[in-house]
């Protein structure tokens, strides 16, 4: 008796010791809730799980972005997200502008680690920076290709904007110093609305991202920022420290993506799930397999 209750012992025990093996054999991956993230995150849970024995874990669409993903992030709870260089440097680590794109990655690079124990690695190619979008034909109607040019008839046109984009230092208030921008009028949108209302001419301008996937459905110009006002916005990986100790394999399979995106291949992903309401992981695959990645 004593015997077969020993062994029953040893079995649970083994089970017990696999349960917990096969349990730290996961990572969490976090996104934004807006299709380029969900995309992005797709890219790095399909890799990881194409090269590894480890399950991934998602956590898509995290309400808030950056502001609370960053705490779960400190607390462990979520492994690894895809963030932008300059959202880090400015919200996260709140330091000045900087201009100069490598600098940039450098230094959010070098401070996340001290600050967080947070690695970023390297960045996947496109900068989906802020841009100002006319509709094509009025811009080059009235002569517009730059910022400085439209703040020259700045006076004449309406803007449209979602309320942080009015506040941020990096948005409206930055743009006005740098350039003296003066609209007619300036419009708070919902940020899911400002595409549609171009599209109905209620504002003629509208703040948008470079990689934003409707600017060729609306037709839009994305106008040059001339005096590279904008920092940039570059898309990396960013995994604690204590997961890439554990998992020390993730750091080369997840920097497979480095370099492998354009602003435009950005753009045509987030057209597919934006407006064909296509699956974010759906498209991932199918740039990955493209890529030779899968």
């Amino acid at each position: 008796m004593k015997k077969w209750i020993s062994l029953v012992l040893i079995a649970v025990l083994i089970f017990l010791a696999a349960g917990c093996q096969s349990e730290k054999k996961k990572v969490v991956i976090a996104s934004k809730p807006m299709a380029e993230s969900y995309i992005i995150a797709e890219m790095m849970g399909q890799l990881i799980e194409a090269n590894s024995d480890i399950t991934v874990e998602y956590k898509m669409g995290i309400g808030g972005g950056t502001a609370n993903i960053q705490p779960a992030m400190e607390s462990g709870e979520i492994d690894m997200y895809p963030e932008y260089t300059g959202t880090g440097w400015l919200f996260v680590l709140k330091n000045e502008l900087v201009t100069d794109s490598q600098a940039l990655y450098e230094g959010v690079k070098s401070q996340y680690q001290e600050k967080y124990n947070f690695i970023w690695l390297d960045r996947y190619g496109f900068n989906d920076t802020y841009a100002l979008a006319m509709d094509k034909t009025k811009a080059d109607s009235m002569g517009i290709n730059t910022f400085s040019d439209l703040a020259s008839q700045s006076a004449s046109l309406v803007l449209g904007s979602e309320y942080d984009f009015y506040e941020r230092e990096d948005g409206y208030p930055g743009l006005v110093k740098a350039y003296g921008f003066n609209f007619k009028e300036k419009k708070e949108l919902d940020i899911g609305l400002k595409y549609k209302a171009i599209g109905e001419g209620q504002v003629d301008v509208i703040n948008n991202f470079s990689t934003d996937g409707l600017l060729a459905e609306y037709n839009l110009k994305v106008l040059k920022d001339d005096q590279n006002f904008f920092p940039a916005y570059e898309a990396a990986t960013v995994i604690r420290q204590e997961t890439l100790d554990k998992y020390p394999e993730l750091e080369a399979i997840l920097n497979q993506l480095a370099g492998q995106i354009s602003d435009e291949e950005m753009q045509q992903m987030n057209y597919y799930v934006e407006k064909e309401n296509r699956d974010a992981g759906d498209v991932a695959t199918e740039f990955l397999k493209a890529k030779g990645l899968l």
